[in-house]
């Protein structure tokens, strides 16, 4: 092999001086137009006359500096290198791209530039090792064919130096194993490859009409072989277009296609065929293409081919390398199936340069490390750069640190009663414990470990590894001191240390100080602690464990019932406060009427006493009609309208809302068609909308066959811009609900069920979560705009949207704000690190995880609390109190609170007709007045 070597060397020789020579004139024009580019900037820079420039330096001052506060602000960096590429500045440029690969894997696209900067910069042959170890950087971060064949024709350049050609070789069978597989890509390699051999085969070839000699014959033959070598390998690999290697194949080899080579093409054109679907749903999909990547994954893991497996998981991490599920299934692969520990750890230490937020990668990392016998210092080193990760939760920190705890007590020989690794173990207990008080709740305002869960394992291991049971007592003391005595299960696992490890005696005292400190489950604590006696215990311990047991539990029980009667007394006075508050309103708001009506003259003053009745819009009655040929007027509820005669000077509304008034109380007199579980309510409609019933007709009759719509109109026919529509089926209203915030006439339309407040005050209409959602990112200071195809467009680089909202006022105009739902909670993490402070048109925006605040208790319907079944309720509507809070009683109605003998609904006891529902009852108490005594008190008059 050496001499064949040798010999191509030699007669490669007046072509490598051609090429240098080439190279050298190459490099001497690149030189002449680089200075003439830099006399250029200079002249420019001397007349000040670009503003451009200036705009451009000031704002790589201003990347500079930012990068000086946070490194790791990936965007800047991209940012930062792209000006100084724009502005030439090609040594900064150099040390920028520098700083950026030492935080972060770089991408394609990057390392492409850069290596193609560098290598116009080389000036001398030395250089080229420069250039070797960058590439050899590029080619560990992605598996990317495009790099790799970069890579092989620079090395090309350099084959007359000694071993060149070797060398040459080396990078392609390296790139072969790496990106040959590669079904759209690596056939470029393969004929990189194969052109490089015939460019030898070129030269070993004698000239026209001359006798080779027995050696010439000899390095023609092993060139020719290396070719069909090259021919036979591809046609086995299942590749795209491979069709056209076979014919140029058959074309090239001179006795024909082997049989064994046939079969082996056959049997990868199958293989190919099986693909193909994948390889084709991959070019039409929009990135990052997820999905598709996971199909073909989950069908290469079927077939069980390893190479195969590995091929693909690198190309889709090499398009979603900040998906930490994706490395955690690769990185999990390789750690059972394969086993090559080059491999598995490069790939883990790629997945956390990639993902250094996600815990689980870290803990893997500090696994296979183990895993693979690396060294001490290397596993520590790893685990403080997870520490300075940056974690998102508190309880990251406490798993992280439990991983490396684990590896420290698999590092300790526990025969010596004293060791170097030993005394490690406890100082890293103790690190762990003061960098769980001191620097994770200092970030996150809690410790991420309340039950003490390190502490546990340190006096667990002290016990059984150890046999120092008085330094786990000294734990499990300072474990109780810190908010965890008053849990029974907390005492239960310090009982069982003591029952495995200690004596009966501690057993007893644990048990003791169980009963006088657990609060939530003392009749199990106390159980045990009989259970116990019973086994081992002499009849004096068993007295005064039942003596303390019964004291404790009278203790309890004591003050569970004072606890109880406290509650019910809070919440007697809220209902007493809520009722005096309630009827304080009713009478400022009776005497500001009684003044409005003096001066008016009395011309709304009632025939007979004025009546109270505090209608709301939840409980309208039944409306019933005037009689005769008078005038009816319609009084507005939430559910309908009511009516009663004119007043002296009413002027009739319009027909069409007289008749559509008319309409709604012809429906209304027939209760039994009314179905609230069929309907839906509508609101926040125009109240200039056109005929409200026909247009809510054709907006909703796709959703099903509708029985009736009840449009809600003023006391002047005006349309209120809200109403109910009803549907022959239940079916029907989850379609219509869907509808919910279509725009109507330049207004979001708000749909939501139709629900009796009175009967279900608990109900809740707003349908979004007020608690946090991993899964959704919150983003605010976007442009008003901004529209929902565009804010999806700007984050489904980030994962895959599952839903996008923007939220608006009630008219319609945007707020600025706005959900996204990605499909896990790792995508919606991803794209709160790559978007936040992101500009959009001009906006900086901000982006969160979606966890809104607390509601206001007293805001919140559904909250629990005592007051709540006690406390009277105001009935509103589905969507909360109007912004009206005039009252739509008339006047003749109303009257002043009155004392507590009169009857509620009605006058005075005596004034009812015996008929009347409102009659006191034997109980004392008074009945609300029915539809038919309101119709009967009105047509009196």
């Amino acid at each position: 092999m050496a001499a064949s070597s040798n010999a191509e060397q030699t007669q490669l020789q007046d072509m490598e001086e051609e090429d240098a020579g080439m190279e050298e004139r190459e490099i001497e024009s690149d030189e002449e137009e680089e200075v003439g580019m830099r006399i250029e900037n200079s002249d420019d820079e001397e007349d000040d006359s670009s503003e451009d420039e200036k705009e451009n330096e000031a704002e790589i001052q201003r990347l500079e500096e930012q990068l000086s506060i946070n490194a790791f602000d990936y965007n800047c960096h991209v940012d930062l290198i792209k000006l100084l590429k724009q502005e030439g500045e090609l040594f900064r440029l150099r040390k920028a791209r520098q700083k950026m690969s030492e935080l972060f894997p770089l991408t394609e696209e990057i390392w492409l530039d850069w290596l193609k900067d560098e290598i116009r910069l080389t000036e001398e042959e030395p250089n080229r090792e420069k250039l070797y170890e960058l590439f050899e950087k590029a080619v560990k971060d992605y598996i990317c064919p495009d790099i790799w064949l970069e890579y092989a024709q620079y090395s090309i350049g350099g084959m007359g130096s000694p071993g060149g050609i070797d060398k040459v070789r080396a990078i392609f069978e390296r790139a072969l194993t790496a990106v040959g597989l590669h079904m759209t890509k690596g056939q470029m390699v393969w004929e990189a490859y194969r052109e490089f051999e015939n460019a030898i085969l070129s030269t070993v070839q004698p000239p026209p009409g001359r006798i080779p000699s027995h050696e010439e014959k000899e390095l023609l033959n092993t060139q020719l072989e290396r070719i069909h070598t090259l021919f036979r390998r591809q046609l086995a690999i299942p590749l795209m277009d491979m069709e056209a290697t076979y014919a140029e194949y058959e074309e090239w080899a001179e006795h024909g296609v082997p049989e064994t080579v046939v079969h082996q093409y056959k049997k990868a054109l199958q293989q190919m065929e099986k693909c193909r679907s994948f390889e084709e749903s991959l070019l039409v999909a929009e990135p990052p293409k997820l999905a598709e990547y996971q199909a073909y994954i989950n069908f290469e893991l079927k077939e069980g081919d390893p190479a195969r497996i590995q091929i693909i998981f690198e190309r889709a991490l090499a398009e979603n390398c900040l998906v930490p599920d994706m490395w955690a299934k690769y990185t999990t692969y390789l750690d059972r199936q394969l086993k090559i520990k080059e491999l598995v750890l490069s790939t883990h230490e790629r997945a956390v340069r990639n993902c250094p937020w996600t815990m689980g990668l870290w803990k893997s990392y500090l696994l296979a490390l183990e895993r693979h016998g690396a060294d001490h210092q290397t596993v520590s080193d790893v685990f403080e750069k997870a520490l300075n990760a940056g974690f998102i939760q508190a309880t990251d920190y406490v798993e992280i640190w439990q991983a490396y705890l684990d590896y420290l007590r698999r590092r300790v020989d526990f025969s010596k009663e004293s060791s170097k690794e030993l005394e490690e173990l406890r100082g890293a207990f103790s690190r762990a414990l003061d960098y769980m008080k001191q620097d994770v709740e200092e970030r996150f305002g809690e410790s991420g470990d309340p039950s003490c869960i390190i502490m546990q394992i340190w006096a667990r291991v002290e016990a059984l590894h150890c046999k120092n049971m008085q330094k786990a007592r000294e734990l499990w003391d300072s474990i109780m001191t810190k908010g965890n005595a008053k849990y029974a299960n907390m005492w239960l696992e310090y009982y069982n240390l003591e029952r495995s490890y200690g004596d009966p005696v501690h057993c007893r005292k644990a048990l003791h100080r169980a009963v006088q400190c657990t609060s939530d489950y003392p009749e199990h604590v106390s159980e045990v602690l009989l259970t116990f006696e019973r086994v081992e215990g002499s009849l004096e311990d068993w007295d005064v464990a039942v003596q303390k047991t019964e004291t404790r539990l009278n203790r309890i029980n004591e003050q569970r019932a004072k606890m109880a009667e406290k509650e019910a007394s809070l919440a007697r006075q809220e209902e007493e406060r809520a009722e005096q508050k309630r009827k304080a309103k009713a009478d400022k708001k009776g005497q500001k009427k009684v003044q409005k009506g003096t001066r008016a003259g009395g011309k709304r003053k009632a025939e007979q006493d004025d009546y109270r009745d505090e209608w709301n819009e939840d409980s309208a009655p039944k409306r019933h009609r005037g009689n005769g040929d008078q005038t009816t007027e319609y009084m507005e509820t939430e559910t309908g309208l009511s009516g009663r005669n004119a007043p002296p000077g009413y002027k009739p509304a319009p027909p069409g809302a007289i008749k559509a008034q008319q309409g709604a109380v012809a429906a209304d007199d027939k209760l039994e068609l009314r179905n609230d579980s069929n309907s839906v309510f509508i609101s926040n409609l125009a109240y200039t909308l056109e005929e409200p019933e026909a247009k809510l007709r054709t907006l909703f009759e796709t959703c099903g066959p509708i029985k009736q719509i009840r449009p809600v109109y003023t006391i002047k026919g005006n349309f209120k811009g809200y109403g109910y529509v009803q549907f022959e089926s239940q079916a029907s209203v989850p379609e219509a609900l869907k509808l919910d915030r279509q725009e109507v006439e330049g207004r979001p339309m708000f749909v939501s069920p139709s629900v009796d407040k009175n009967k279900n005050p608990d109900f809740k209409v707003f349908k979004y979560n007020t608690s946090m959602e991993k899964h959704k990112i919150f983003i605010s200071g976007l442009p008003f705009s901004c529209t929902k195809e565009q804010l999806e467009e700007i984050c489904k680089s980030h994962g895959t949207i599952k839903d996008v909202r923007l939220v608006t006022y009630r008219s319609g105009k945007p707020k600025g704000l706005a959900y996204v739902e990605f499909a896990d909670e790792t995508q919606a993490s991803q794209a709160v690190l790559k978007m936040d402070g992101m500009d959009v048109e001009g906006n900086k925006i901000s982006v969160a995880i979606s966890n809104p605040p607390r509601r206001n208790m007293a805001d919140n319907p559904g909250t629990n609390r005592p007051t709540t079944h006690m406390m009277p309720r105001q009935a509103y509507g589905s969507r909360g109190r109007g912004h009206t809070q005039l009252s739509l009683l008339p006047r003749s109605l109303h009257r002043q609170s009155v004392p507590a003998g009169k009857v509620e609904n009605g006058t005075a006891a005596e004034r009812v007709p015996p008929t009347a529902s409102a009659s006191v009852s034997t109980a004392g108490e008074t009945k609300p007045l029915s539809n038919s005594d309101f119709a009967r008190m009105l047509l009196n008059k």
